[in-house]
């Protein structure tokens, strides 16, 4: 049967996971952490990854029959998965805008960086950290400045009560408490 009637992928990279891209007229803003965390995968990737796998297709080419050698078409598919979070991670840096938490001057309001804990319209309390758009981790309590609930929040003061659109409708947070420093997660 034809791949174009089950829709099966070509390859493993094309189950790779691709970032989301930075809405036009949008800055990309990063924490100093976040920063840091991008240049050490890039540098990893760079010095260590893939120079072994450059040695390892090299050794596999020299075996002959490269249609059937496992070493080689793996090693070839795995370098153009590191080849293009390459591309993607320099893209990132070279476009980010460093901000850090730490210096914010107006402690009293919700701004990117801020740790904020809300309660929602049940009387649940939240916990969050406001970060960029390629730090974002849900389980770690880090949401991306673009998202609903981090604009909703947005220059709000403890005490306020703000309206977040959700995808169900739209839903009270109260703000309870704002908190600049290391981000929720994350060690310094």
């Amino acid at each position: 049967m034809s791949k174009a009637f089950v829709k099966e992928p070509d390859s493993e990279a094309d189950l790779q996971y691709e970032p989301p891209a930075i809405p036009a007229g949008i800055k990309n803003y990063m924490t100093p952490q976040g920063y840091r965390h991008m240049q050490d995968e890039l540098r990893q990737l760079l010095r260590v990854e893939r120079p072994k796998v450059v040695e390892t297709v090299a050794w596999a080419a020299e075996n002959g029959e490269r249609s059937e050698n496992g070493d080689y078409i793996y090693g070839k598919l795995r370098l153009r998965e590191i080849d293009r979070r390459i591309r993607f991670l320099s893209t990132r840096l070279e476009s980010a805008e460093v901000v850090d938490p730490k210096q914010q001057k107006k402690l009293d309001q919700v701004f990117f960086g801020a740790t904020v804990t809300y309660a929602d319209g049940r009387g649940n309390a939240k916990t969050i950290t406001i970060v960029g758009i390629d730090e974002s981790d849900l389980s770690r309590g880090q949401v991306s400045w673009v998202s609903p609930v981090a604009r909703a929040l947005m220059k709000a003061q403890e005490g306020d009560i703000v309206d977040v659109r959700t995808p169900s409708g739209v839903e009270q947070i109260e703000v309870l408490k704002i908190h600049y420093g290391v981000a929720r997660g994350e060690s310094e």
